[in-house]
């Protein structure tokens, strides 16, 4: 039984990547490209490339290409498991790209590069948000900051967003002009916030790791006040072999951030006129562990620095 049900989940994590994939090819193909705006990742390399050649190399050659060696370079490095679906999508991506530039060959929305370049990254953003969601990877610059990540101390998000900076602000070499830079920039915003929306609309639940001298009180707070349950677990702090206590809150529904801030301020207001918790800092963290923050972006987060 459990035989079967991996299959299904591996089939299933396949199906939603190459669908993932398919609309990031149309925004790509059918929206980004028409207008002449550069993105990040290696289809923004591709893209200009096929723009300093006037098409004469196309971009999904330079994408394949350049993912080969950059799959030759870190297999030994990350490891063929790790790669593979990311070999799989290079695959699928490429044949994808070639399919839709021979279905789209004129812009769908002409004289509007803006509106064409939000809608474009908009798919995309949801494509990449469907890959991510079924672990997988669109290779380029994914690759490359996986290879770092393995000898720095570089934070996945900022090496991925560094290069895509990089990637868009090239494209003043080919255009000469700084709009079509802020164009990309626009666009990768776009994706961005559409690849955290995909993402955390699938989540089904946030699982947060309280560590606390207090959590007794802690505790009591997210039970009482806030109407939550939590569970106390037994654990060792193995640096200093002393017993701890582990709260573990487990909520299913999304909360605004900016109601999480504005509850968490109404509450420590409360704590400093009626002294119900010994201190702000702690109503803050009741507050935000009660509540579901779909910006965070771990399965589980530790709180202890906010913790008095």
């Amino acid at each position: 039984m459990s035989n079967k049900y991996l299959k299904d989940f591996y089939w299933r994590d396949y199906v939603n990547i190459v669908f993932g994939l398919l609309l990031y090819a149309v925004g790509l193909v059918a929206f980004i490209k028409p207008v002449g705006i550069v993105t990040g990742g290696l289809a923004g390399v591709g893209l200009l490339v096929e723009y300093a050649t006037n098409g004469w190399i196309p971009l999904q050659i330079t994408y394949f290409v350049v993912n080969c060696l950059l799959l030759l370079f870190s297999v030994k490095i990350l490891g063929v498991k790790f790669l593979l679906k990311t070999i799989f999508s290079v695959i699928i991506l490429t044949l994808l790209i070639s399919l839709c530039q021979s279905f789209f060959k004129e812009p769908i929305i002409k004289n509007e590069p803006m509106m064409s370049g939000v809608i474009g990254a908009m798919l995309c953003g949801a494509g990449i948000g469907f890959v991510f969601n079924a672990n997988g990877s669109t290779g380029g610059t994914d690759i490359v900051v996986a290879v770092l990540n393995k000898f720095k101390n570089m934070a996945f998000g900022r090496g991925m967003l560094l290069c895509d900076f990089i990637i868009i602000c090239s494209s003043y070499i080919v255009f000469h002009d700084y709009v079509k830079i802020i164009y990309g920039l626009v666009v990768m915003g776009v994706m961005t916030y559409v690849i955290d929306m995909v993402i955390n609309g699938f989540r089904q639940s946030v699982q947060f790791l309280i560590f606390s001298s207090k959590y007794e009180l802690i505790a009591d707070v997210i039970n009482k006040e806030l109407k939550r349950g939590c569970t106390v677990l037994d654990g060792t702090g193995w640096y200093s072999k002393e017993p701890k206590k582990v709260i573990v809150l487990r909520t299913a529904k999304a909360t605004p951030m900016d109601a999480i801030r504005r509850e968490t301020w109404e509450r420590s207001e409360s704590a400093r006129k009626t002294q119900k918790y010994i201190s702000s800092e702690m109503a803050a963290v009741a507050v935000i562990a009660a509540s579901t923050a779909a910006t965070i972006e771990p399965p589980s987060t530790s709180w202890e620095a906010m913790v008095v």
